[in-house]
């Protein structure tokens, strides 16, 4: 998403910038120990780690010695969304999973070349060709330390919508078993109201990442060159993948939130999800929807529907989840 010009947005940024100041001080040195790890519903539980740990990764992830187990016989890639980074995104998602006996696996795709940290942490900047190359190689170097044959992916925001170029266009299809999006955006975002502006850049332009600093940003709007390769064929989905989609109403970002509520076609496996149609004391937005432990259950049973978890429904704030 357009972070660069969006004010809400920028007051986001603003406000976990706070967060991470108030929370650096928890955060812990140190691989992943051997007992349970703690869960932290917040979209922000990442932050205090990566203020700690610059570039690092988040306790029970990124382990390349850990072997897929029967009850989970595919890694599980994290892929964040755009401004975010492997720890800042996904400090709820990495002790969850990696609590059930996942081998859990996350990359910073995008980053702007040449700057120093904290610029190394803000992600998904890049053009989203490119973004999708890093992801092949991540998934390349994954698959070949554990010895599976496929993964699963979890994305949020953008990293629900780059990893699809990577499936179609970069041969990433065949490695890839279940794809689950948080605030997915399939036909981009900002509707018919971007759709012409993006396409009159595009021409003027002769790219479609026209967009100064965030050049994937230009690429997530409809009609862009980027959202003709994702939906090559007539449909953003590959036939043989299961995709669940879990979106939110209230989603500032990803407009309209149906964007990412595209039904399947004949021969495609696709559950798409409204976490309020269920919930209606669930109030996130476009970021909570990657912190909250109703989100989270529902990522959970989108991996391992045999073995269902409980979901729970009680107030959910924006922001935080």
């Amino acid at each position: 998403m357009n972070y660069i010009s969006n004010p809400r947005a920028l007051s986001v940024i603003v406000l976990a910038a706070v967060v991470a100041m108030l929370l650096g001080g928890a955060a812990q040195a140190g691989a992943a120990p051997s007992k349970k790890l703690p869960e932290n519903y917040n979209f922000f539980a990442g932050i205090p780690y990566e203020l700690a740990h610059p570039g690092g990764s988040l306790p029970g992830s990124n382990d390349y010695s850990c072997k897929p187990t029967s009850a989970h016989p595919r890694p599980v890639i994290l892929v964040h969304g755009t401004g975010g980074s492997q720890t800042t995104n996904w400090g709820a998602y990495v002790p969850m999973l990696a609590n059930r006996g996942y081998c859990v696996f996350a990359l910073t795709y995008g980053a702007i070349a040449g700057l120093p940290w904290p610029a190394t942490a803000v992600g998904g900047m890049g053009s989203i060709p490119a973004s999708a190359a890093q992801l092949k190689r991540f998934i390349t170097r994954v698959l070949t330390a554990t010895g599976a044959k496929t993964v699963d992916i979890v994305g949020h925001s953008q990293g629900t919508y780059m990893p699809s170029y990577y499936l179609k266009k970069l041969g990433g299809a065949k490695f890839v078993t279940k794809y689950v999006s948080l605030a997915p955006l399939w036909r981009g975002t900002g509707g018919d109201l971007l759709a012409p502006v993006g396409r009159f850049m595009g021409r003027l332009t002769g790219t479609d990442g026209w967009l100064p600093v965030c050049t994937a940003c230009s690429q997530m709007t409809p009609g862009s060159r980027t959202n003709d390769v994702i939906w090559a064929g007539g449909s953003p989905y590959v036939k043989g993948i299961d995709y669940t989609n879990i979106s939110t109403r209230y989603d500032e970002l990803v407009l309209p939130y149906t964007s990412g509520q595209v039904p399947g076609r004949r021969g495609e496996s696709v559950r798409n999800v409204v976490v309020q149609d269920s919930c209606a004391s669930d109030y996130s937005d476009h970021l909570a929807i990657a912190g909250s432990r109703r989100a989270a259950y529902l990522v959970l049973n989108a991996l391992d529907p045999a073995h269902p978890v409980p979901v729970p429904c009680g107030v959910v704030p924006p922001f935080t989840g």
